[in-house]
């Protein structure tokens, strides 16, 4: 009989994956189904990007690299935050990973002891509880509900520190909601790791795609101290369409680099050769499509956004980065006949035939996500799908 190892035994199924695959049996069975569950930019990676990729396999560049990235991408990420944070970090504080899920999986197992606790708050990217947990952490969960915009407070933080708190995620833009603290709630968030000395994990990866008159601010740029005890962790997935490319990356403190490097070149050995000549263009050079998509996506979120929170039972807070949507729903689950939301998401794809993500998986589950990383065309129909299913099941 095969026992499985105790640290994935209670891992949680990725309630993404399962919604998607689900999705796309119904596509392979005929039915017109609309996913609204895509966590990546809907575009084409830029083609200098794949020019430059392609030249670099004809040039022969098809070997291992070191463990922590090649120091020709780790000049140019450095390039970057310096160029758009004013940071500056060295060689030595720059580790490459195989997309910016690996870079944190591979941070929380240098970074925890068992029984280490690592503040996460709700709604929350679905990974970053599982892989706390898998370096045998535990996750401390502060609610930032929609009345805050989704985003904790200093006093929410302070609370919830022990003297067992290594760290805090920040996640901004976010992943599910959009939102995006500002320089002041950052600073404020910093005051309070300072005081109680624990480090913070700036997840970033949506950093470019921001709407309105919304600012991007890394909280390793707000001071000295900050910037000690921040690791960035970032990539080039979502703002260069490059999800499949599998590149990311963290910047902070040379002793975690260095551990996270060691441990990569047991597991890993180097992120893939033709990945990061891909990254190195994607840097260095134009940026022409970035901003391009980051128009598009803001033009859907116009014209979408409306639609939904016009939905009878859907409260929804306008997002000013990623996206996403996440409208609570808890009230047309309930006026449409259902125990709760994940079924209402079901009956949406079943019945309705839109994919959608239930915040069950987010830890908010009275929310669906809705990703509008798809065409505007796909985006007012599902939504008019939408709008008809709850209509025609409503209850008073």
């Amino acid at each position: 009989m095969i026992n499985l190892a105790g640290r994935v035994q209670t891992l949680t199924p990725s309630t993404t994956l399962a919604i998607t695959a689900k999705a796309n049996e119904l596509k392979a069975a005929g039915v017109d189904v609309i996913g609204l569950g895509a966590g990546e930019p809907d575009y084409n990676t830029p083609e200098n990007i794949l020019t430059a990729a392609y030249q670099s396999m004809k040039d022969g560049k098809t070997k291992y690299t070191p463990s922590g990235g090649l120091p020709a991408l780790k000049e140019a990420i450095i390039n970057k935050l310096k160029q758009d944070q004013n940071l500056a970090y060295e060689p030595k504080e720059i580790m490459v990973g195989i997309g910016a899920k690996h870079v944190l999986y591979t941070l929380f197992q240098v970074l925890l002891n068992e029984g280490d606790e690592v503040i996460i708050p709700i709604p929350y990217w679905v990974s970053y509880p599982e892989q706390v947990k898998l370096a045998q952490g535990v996750p401390v969960y502060i609610e930032a509900t929609s009345s805050q915009s989704y985003k904790i407070t200093a006093e929410q933080l302070r609370d919830a520190i022990t003297e067992r708190t290594k760290a805090v995620i920040i996640n901004s833009p976010s992943n599910p909601t959009g939102m995006l603290y500002t320089k002041e709630e950052l600073a404020e968030l910093a005051e309070v790791c300072r005081e109680a000395d624990i480090l913070i994990v700036s997840d970033e990866i949506y950093e470019k795609l921001i709407y309105g008159e919304a600012v991007h601010t890394s909280v390793a740029e707000l001071s000295e101290d900050a910037k000690k005890r921040t690791i960035i962790i970032n990539g080039v997935s979502k703002s260069h369409s490059m999800t499949g490319w599998r590149i990311g990356y963290a910047a902070g403190d040379a002793k975690i680099i260095k551990a996270m490097t060691d441990l990569a070149s047991h597991s890993t050995s180097n992120p893939t050769t033709t990945s990061q000549y891909a990254a190195i263009e994607a840097y260095n050079g134009p940026q022409d499509a970035v901003e391009e998509m980051r128009q598009a996506f803001e033009e859907r979120l116009e014209a979408i956004f409306p639609k939904v929170a016009a939905i009878p039972g859907f409260n929804v807070i306008r997002p000013e980065g990623a996206f996403y949507l996440l409208p609570e729903v808890a009230e047309a689950a309930e006026k449409t006949g259902y125990s709760s939301v994940d079924e209402f998401a079901t009956a949406l794809l079943t019945e309705a035939n839109v994919a959608v993500i239930p915040g069950s998986g987010f830890g908010a589950p009275s929310t669906i996500r809705l990703s509008y990383a798809t065409s505007l065309e796909a985006l007012t129909e599902a939504v008019a799908r939408i709008d008809k299913f709850v209509a025609s099941k409503w209850q008073d």
